[in-house]
């Protein structure tokens, strides 16, 4: 998790911006209370631990901003300042299928320091605040990218469009001209980070009206926009897939930056679909609270001027609290705002993303107020928690199995494509999900599926006395989706064909299914694992479930296994849609 080295930068300030002195063990002790944990503290810095929900305290700035809201030191409205700008950015429509959500802002008149050493120092925060969010929010850029532009070296309107890989520009941190597919190949961030773009024929680039490159998001900016030293006036593009990430990523570097004296102006943004509207919004996010949500969470009635003042410590107010005349009659959930019920109505600050639920609220709530002034006593909710529905499909899949003299095994998801494909002389199904940094030659790809997995374990055991009977019930993926399948595999002299399509004639029965619509049907020669004529389909109502039947020697040979086995593998989704469950 990101950490934060700061002790004296922050105090001082923070002390420059309030005027009030306060002592390093006075901070000190608020930082645990919110979730973060101090990791090491020395005369010239401590190392904070910032967990991966609090993003708004990821820089100096945004720390110092939360921690004068829970000193009580300045009461913090929960809305940015947003003037309006004259700026535009268009984005082309092509951009809805390269890189979807982008937003921007321009911030002026930052104090960025009164000396060059202090101007370094914030060149440096700013970088490592950029970086942190891309690591954290960004999803190491996949779902947010930010760059930061001196304002002054560029002529608006910008406008976001697509090129082709021989398009050309200086990239930052270089002295020459590059194209597309040279960044890619040579560039350290081009290197880096060339795996968002690997699928594009087309990728996204940022322009002024001097037709001047910004950025090529999600890898690099253009070298002629660096911030310098001379720096005052910012222009913040982010660019994702993910429009909460992005919005948020935006708002806090914005953030950051009002808090050093910045002005923060919207720009006109007109979306791929034509849509416009002003990027980015200030406006805080009102929350509705049940009030018994809280009480039966806390275990305690919180009055109106504690609420209020609990929630403040937490960058937010209370704007009120009323009976709720437009929710359900009856509580569904928790959260449920009930007729009849009083609800608060909270802001909390639009770049509060962790915030996306009632309880979260709460949570707060209980970080403002003091954990150690809640009440000391036992939880008095009862629960009654009720089995999903693949819950009882396993149960009854698991029991059925058990009944034949398996024995469960769990195996891992990973395989590579001898065992899932080649040995067992199945075909891949669909789009297979490879490892990009595989640290064996075994664990390559995500497993299609489960039988291989069975076979690689009885090879492991082969030493062991037989007979050895498993199964098991696990995920595969196709298509960058989990499917459930189960397997079993039964290494023992004396059983064949007739012992495994037993356990099918068992499994189905104990599933519910009708004897009149389940099927065999042979497999051709060299069709799956099987020996020839022995090995069979398994059809419900015309839809293939699955298959099973004797191994063929040659491809127990290819697992090192010598002793005869008999196996099969079923698909459990086709079985759930096919067979009704009678729990459910």
């Amino acid at each position: 998790m990101p950490t934060l080295d700061f002790k004296h930068s922050i105090l001082e300030f923070v002390q420059k911006i309030n005027g009030i002195d306060h002592r390093w063990e006075e901070w000190s002790d608020w930082l645990p209370d919110i979730g973060c944990p101090v990791d090491r503290n020395d005369e010239q810095s401590v190392e904070v631990e910032v967990f991966p929900d609090r993003p708004d305290l990821l820089s100096h700035e945004t720390m110092s901003r939360a921690s004068r809201s829970f000193l009580c030191l300045s009461e913090e409205e929960p809305d940015m300042a947003v003037t309006t700008g004259e700026i535009s950015l268009t984005v082309d429509s092509e951009l809805a299928t390269v890189r979807p959500v982008v937003v921007g802002a321009v911030v002026r008149a930052v104090n960025t320091g009164a000396n060059s050493e202090e101007k370094g120092d914030f060149i440096q925060s700013l970088m490592d605040h950029q970086e942190k969010l891309h690591m954290t929010l960004g999803r190491k850029r996949r779902f947010a990218s930010i760059g930061v532009h001196d304002l002054s070296t560029l002529r608006p309107p910008f406008r976001v469009t697509t090129v082709s890989s021989g398009f050309s520009f200086t990239p930052l941190a270089s002295m020459e001209e590059m194209s597309i597919e040279k960044i890619l190949t040579h560039h350290p961030k081009g290197i880096e980070y060339a795996h968002l773009v690997q699928d594009l024929n087309k990728f996204p680039i940022i322009l002024d009206s001097d037709d001047k490159v910004l950025s090529f998001p999600p890898i690099i900016n253009g070298s002629h926009t660096t911030v310098s030293e001379e720096t005052t006036d910012f222009f913040i593009d982010v660019t994702g897939w993910d429009r909460r990430a992005c919005e948020a990523s935006l708002l806090l570097v914005c953030l950051s930056m009002s808090e050093r004296g910045g002005e923060i102006e919207s720009i006109q943004l007109n979306d791929t679909d034509g849509e416009q509207y002003l990027s980015p919004k200030g406006e805080a996010i009102t929350h509705r609270v049940p009030d018994s949500l809280i009480e039966k969470i806390l275990g305690i009635k919180l009055a109106s001027e504690e609420l209020s003042s609990s929630i403040k410590k937490m960058g937010g107010t209370l704007e009120g609290s009323r009976t709720v005349t437009d929710g359900p009659n009856q509580r569904g959930r928790w959260s449920d705002c009930v007729v009849g019920e009083v609800e608060h109505l909270i802001k909390m600050p639009r770049w509060r993303s962790d915030i996306m639920h009632p309880v979260d609220i709460v949570e707060d709530i209980a970080i403002g107020f003091g954990f150690q002034n809640l009440p000391l006593k036992l939880s008095t909710t009862h629960l009654d928690a009720l089995p999903l529905k693949s819950s009882n499909l396993k149960r009854r899949v698991g029991e059925s199995l058990r009944a034949c003299g398996l024995q469960e095994v769990q195996s891992l998801t990973l395989s590579n494509e001898r065992d899932q494909f080649e040995n067992v002389r199945w075909p891949n199904e669909g789009y297979v999900t490879e490892i990009a940094n595989p640290i064996t030659s075994d664990h390559t790809l995500l497993r299609q599926y489960v039988l291989p997995s069975l076979l690689s374990l009885l090879a492991a055991n082969r030493h062991h006395e037989l007979p050895q009977r498993v199964y098991e019930l696990g995920d595969v993926i196709r298509d960058s989706k989990n499917f459930l399948r189960a397997a079993w595999a039964c290494a023992e002299v004396g059983s064949g064909f007739t012992s495994s399509k037993g356990i099918v004639q068992a499994l189905l029965r104990d599933m519910g299914a009708i004897q009149d619509d389940v099927e065999f049907r042979p497999t051709d020669a060299e069709d799956g694992p099987w020996i020839s004529g022995r090995g069979s389909h398994v059809f419900i109502q015309e839809e293939k479930i699955g298959e099973f039947g004797e191994i063929d020697p040659k491809v127990s040979g290819f697992f090192g296994i010598k002793s005869p086995i008999q196996a099969g593998e079923i698909d459990l989704e086709a079985i759930y849609r096919i067979i009704p469950d009678p729990i459910s």
